[in-house]
């Protein structure tokens, strides 16, 4: 007896998956999900489901964690993971602290969990003599519209970007000496100053909680070149690195300067403002790398 693989019953099999406590089967006639009896299973009308162990459950966090590009969740996750105690309550916990990741997970265990479910489902439909069903396709891991809002700059966030400005030292320097941090943190500062002359344009990002998550902005490099535009200012905040944000507002900025009008343009970002995390970024983007730093062609 065949049955049907609907979205309800897709459901209901991800929560059993992870029910270690209990037992369940799929009634064929039904189309629904039962809890198991004894000597129910008979692989025609009843049937069993994935098998999922802890160790499956292990291993899915463990994989999203060593893939996670945001370095202060990664290193979190994998040390809650290797302490050896109470693993999974302490991973949920985790990332309550970080719910932009959070969702970012839950995204990732459904699409993975709902893959070994297809996988299981069409290994039924071959032995009932039916064409496989395609796998799901991949989710968008970088819903970013979903969980923050995007803004034109405005001269209104300067102070915002201001208090903020300490997130363009990269989290791996953490161990510098404090006056060494406090010097490019002024650094940085004073070159906002000089830059917030009302000719900057750009994008900034918030979190659905309003929290400040990163800018990107551009001007003329000089009067006579309004062509040759500058990146002045380019970072995400530490807790939301890894989340898809900086693509995102480089690739609205980019947009941006494509759909005005005029003669050809050109990006420079220069190397003051790269950190070695986004030069991947930059090159996927189409920028060529020259003497100080990349340059693309809109």
């Amino acid at each position: 007896m065949t049955f049907e693989l609907t979205d309800s019953l897709k459901t209901a099999l991800l929560n059993a998956l992870e029910n270690q406590a209990k037992i369940f089967v799929v009634d064929a006639e039904k189309g629904t999900l039962e809890e198991c009896g004894s000597g129910t299973v008979d692989e025609d009308k009843f049937y069993s489901i994935p098998e999922w162990t802890s160790e499956d459950g292990f291993g899915l966090r463990e994989a999203f964690a060593e893939n996670l590009r945001s370095p202060l969740v990664h290193d979190e996750l994998m040390e809650v993971l290797h302490s050896g105690r109470g693993v999974f309550r302490n991973f949920k916990e985790s990332l309550k602290q970080y719910p932009e990741v959070e969702k970012l997970w839950h995204r990732y265990k459904n699409q993975k969990m709902l893959e070994v479910i297809t996988e299981w489902y069409n290994s039924l439909r071959e032995v009932w003599g039916l064409e496989k069903l395609d796998q799901m396709p991949e989710s968008d891991e970088t819903l970013v519209h979903d969980d923050f809002s995007f803004e034109e700059y405005d001269p209104a966030f300067a102070k915002e970007i201001r208090q903020n400005i300490g997130a363009l030292l990269d989290g791996s320097n953490n161990d510098l000496p404090a006056d060494v941090s406090s010097a490019f943190q002024r650094m940085w500062q004073d070159r906002f100053e000089k830059d917030c002359n009302g000719l900057q344009k750009g994008f900034i990002c918030h979190s659905l909680s309003d929290d400040f998550a990163g800018c990107i902005l551009v001007k003329p490099v000089c009067d006579d070149r309004k062509n040759v535009i500058l990146v002045t200012n380019f970072f995400v905040s530490e807790r939301f690195r890894g989340l898809g944000i900086g693509t995102e507002l480089l690739l609205m900025c980019v947009s941006s300067l494509k759909s005005e009008s005029g003669e050809e343009k050109w990006l420079v970002m220069p190397n003051i403002i790269i950190p070695e995390t986004i030069k991947p970024l930059l090159i996927r983007t189409g920028f060529t790398q020259i003497d100080f730093g990349f340059l693309l062609k809109i």
